[in-house]
């Protein structure tokens, strides 16, 4: 039980931390207003350092929810490019949304990167398989619209954090989904603590949180199609899992990743940190040994 109300309090405390406390709502309707908010444009942009801008809204798809958003240093040449896909349980969050463009931005902007925040489809509608396919999609876009923002459509790297980490990390372990896209190869993924690197383990541990319930259903065909573990090949990028020590699912199956890309011949690792779900996507950026490793890392895979 325990287990259960941690795993689920995870995208509930993410959401309900945007929202002053109600007292006269119940915790059931101010999770669903959150839920409903997550999925908005934020009300304000986000700050980014002096003399960079943002792109907004640059669609890769025809519908509405497939759009990215581009912030470009203050004089790009020749830019490496971190294409970073949200979180929010495949049912919910926005490029914009608190905690993913900010510190990342002032972080990695002032050094010459550029920051890709890519919406997809989502639940109920889209299965992760298919999000998996548009963020494909996104880094295709991406890499042919690169000349336009003075970048280096060769130098893309994916990073995604919960939901998005998964994604990412599934594009950058089956070929299948980048190429049919039409994208080249990504140049690695940085993977910021999924608890859905291996699906079907995931859905068979008891008792099994509605969260993954309803993003990747009953059928275990559908839980290999979208598992970035049963979908890896000697195809695959360079990854980094970032993974929370107080979580018990995300650093294991980090390191199972790693030990099957060793049979594979690739390069993979995994970067415990004592952070919350939520901080090791917030705090990425801000001045830490952790961002410093994880900058490490981005700097192998784009020099």
């Amino acid at each position: 039980m325990k287990t259960m109300l941690f795993r689920t309090g995870l995208v509930a405390c993410a959401l309900l931390a945007a929202l002053p406390p109600l007292a006269a709502q119940t915790f059931r309707e101010r999770l669903q207003q959150a839920r409903e908010a997550s999925r908005q444009p934020a009300a304000r942009a986000p700050v980014l350092p002096a003399g960079a801008r943002a792109l907004r809204d640059i669609a890769y798809g025809a519908d509405p929810r497939q759009r990215f958003d581009v912030y470009l240093p203050a004089q790009p040449r020749n830019a490496p490019v971190i294409l970073f896909v949200h979180g929010g349980g495949w049912e919910n969050g926005n490029k914009d949304n608190p905690g993913v463009v900010e510190n990342k931005a002032a972080y990695w902007l002032p050094k010459g990167y550029i920051l890709v925040s890519t919406n997809y489809r989502m639940r109920p509608d889209t299965a992760p398989l298919e999000q998996a396919r548009d963020v494909a999609r996104a880094l295709a876009a991406v890499q042919q619209r690169a000349p336009e923002w003075n970048a280096d459509r060769l130098r893309v790297l994916l990073m995604g954090h919960s939901a998005g980490a998964h994604l990412a990390a599934l594009v950058g372990a089956s070929s299948t989904l980048w190429r049919e896209a039409g994208a080249t190869k990504p140049r690695g993924v940085v993977s910021l603590d999924s608890g859905a690197l291996d699906v079907p383990l995931t859905m068979q541990k008891p008792p099994l949180p509605g969260i993954y319930d309803r993003a990747f259903g009953r059928n275990r065909g559908d839980w290999i199609a979208a598992s970035p573990y049963h979908q890896l090949t000697r195809d695959a990028v360079p990854m980094l899992f970032v993974c929370s020590s107080r979580r018990k699912d995300a650093c294991p199956q980090g390191r199972a990743m790693v030990e099957k890309a060793k049979t594979l011949g690739v390069a993979m690792e995994v970067l415990p940190e004592d952070l919350s779900h939520a901080e090791v996507n917030r705090l990425l950026g801000t001045p830490s040994g952790y961002t410093d490793a994880v900058d490490a890392f981005v700097h192998r895979q784009l020099h």
